[in-house]
């Protein structure tokens, strides 16, 4: 195990396995508070992954790309080392070029949540700023997640 190894559901959120390593960590044993960023961006590729819709063929084939437009974290508990984490993520609504998701992050096997991660996705071309459509397979693979649609 690598320590971040996706963990399919039939439905529901998609989940997301991580351990919570030395270099995760500050002096303390906690981890650092940046690193749920890293962690919430590596369940949200395999979330993507495991629908079928990978960012790195919305690039390829459309010349397009999901960023980050607004990101709010609330961290309510410490994660510590040695912890195995959990992140669920799922689409709250998805828009014409845009997506909400919500992403938690809970030790395996407990169902309160550490963190809570709320984040809007927007859809770009690279190199330009103005929102572009989601194309239609990725809009449905979201949507198929048990999202609201427009």
């Amino acid at each position: 195990m690598n320590g971040h190894d996706p963990v399919m559901s039939a439905a529901g959120p998609h989940r997301y396995a991580i351990r919570v390593y030395f270099e995760d960590t500050d002096a303390g044993g906690i981890v650092y508070h940046a690193n749920y960023l890293r962690f919430a961006e590596r369940a949200r590729t395999e979330a993507l992954r495991d629908m079928g819709i990978p960012h790195a063929e919305l690039v390829e084939r459309y010349n397009l790309m999901f960023v980050v437009r607004r990101s709010k974290l609330d961290y309510q508990r410490p994660a510590r080392l040695d912890d195995s984490l959990l992140v669920l993520t799922a689409p709250v609504h998805v828009g014409g070029a845009s997506v909400n998701l919500r992403q938690e992050f809970r030790r395996s096997g407990e169902d309160v949540p550490l963190v809570v991660v709320e984040l809007q996705l927007a859809c770009v071309r690279p190199g330009q700023e103005r929102p572009m459509r989601i194309p239609a397979r990725w809009r449905d693979g979201l949507l198929a997640m048990g999202t609201s649609g427009d």
